[in-house]
């Protein structure tokens, strides 16, 4: 199977069946992550040289005015679109095989992280996968320690609080913060 195919199942939520050969798919993505991320956590490299490896990474071309400061955490890569003037503080995790879009303007904190599969319910195929993208708008704020839950979109302008889970949506220019994140206060104009 093609990336083009893969992502296209992927993003349209379909289940993934552990015997099917997307696993296999699953797997040479990680093993590709796991190489680049390795590059880029274990030695220096200068704000331009972390902008052409998270385009290996990703597959795309990232905006010269993408941030990062490793280490970064990531299980495939290739399914991660980030905007113009990103910055991705220290040691996050993106799960992204269920697609995470991060929007123009967003600040991610330490140690957040974004998962996008579930695994099925029933034990007896517990093994299947459901995948769901996460979609953060333009100038998010998601703060340390934070978790974001497959399917979550969070709206332009909002803030999560450090240490928070998010498993709803969230309104543009809105806070939320908590274990289930919820609704604290409207974002506030200068």
């Amino acid at each position: 199977m093609d990336l083009i195919k893969f992502f296209d199942y992927m993003n349209n939520r379909k289940k993934v069946d552990a015997s099917s050969g997307l696993f296999e798919v699953f797997n040479a993505l990680s093993q590709e992550a796991i190489k680049i991320t390795m590059e880029i956590n274990n030695k220096y490299h200068t704000p331009e040289e972390l902008v052409e490896l998270f385009s290996k990474l990703t597959g795309k071309d990232v905006d010269p005015s993408f941030r990062m400061f490793p280490p970064f955490y990531t299980d495939c890569g290739k399914n991660i679109t980030v905007g113009k003037n990103v910055f991705i503080n220290a040691c996050c995790r993106f799960q992204d095989q269920g697609g995470i879009t991060v929007g123009d303007g967003c600040f991610i904190g330490h140690n957040v992280t974004i998962a996008t599969l579930n695994h099925d319910l029933n034990p007896e195929t517990r093994a299947n996968m459901l995948p769901a993208p996460v979609i953060l708008g333009k100038n998010v704020w998601v703060g340390s320690d934070s978790t974001i839950l497959p399917g979550v979109e969070i709206g332009d302008g909002a803030i999560i609080g450090a240490g928070s889970v998010v498993t709803k949506n969230v309104e543009p220019n809105t806070i939320v913060c908590g274990n289930p994140a919820s609704f604290l206060k409207n974002v506030m104009p200068d």
